[in-house]
């Protein structure tokens, strides 16, 4: 005689995979990245640095402003007026964000020294200059 095999009531359970714990660690994973993801807003378009020896990295960039070769001023994928680049950067910028200019090479130092000084009058102390490091 044959014998019949009763299902049991741990059987239909074991087929089935319990997803919690892994959606748990995929949550806080994400949690992870974005508390630890800084913000940078680019300026959207191409410049060439010039070069430096002495550039070192600055760690605490929240904007880059660009200033092409023909005196155009970009700042958030947008073309700015030079006059006005302080009042756009400090309504971007938070308390403790610091300011990086990417002036083209070609650019005159005269709007150069324009865009910080109006940078500067928004009320923002933390400005750098961007270069390329070149080995000496």
């Amino acid at each position: 005689m044959r014998k019949r095999r009763r299902p049991g009531p741990l059987e239909g359970d074991a087929s089935e995979i319990n997803l919690t714990p892994m959606l748990d660690v995929v949550f806080i994973m994400l949690i992870f990245f974005i508390v630890t993801t800084s913000f940078i807003k680019e300026s959207g378009v191409e410049i060439q640095r010039p070069e430096s020896s002495a550039a070192t990295p600055q760690l605490e960039t929240q904007l880059l402003v660009a200033i092409t070769r023909d005196g155009a001023v970009w700042l958030d994928g947008q073309a700015v007026d030079a006059h006005r680049v302080g009042e756009r950067v400090a309504a971007l910028i938070s308390d403790d964000g610091g300011v990086v200019i990417q002036a083209d090479r070609e650019t005159t130092t005269g709007l150069l020294i324009e865009v910080m000084d109006r940078i500067r009058e928004a009320g923002i102390e933390e400005i750098a200059v961007a270069a390329t490091r070149r080995e000496p």
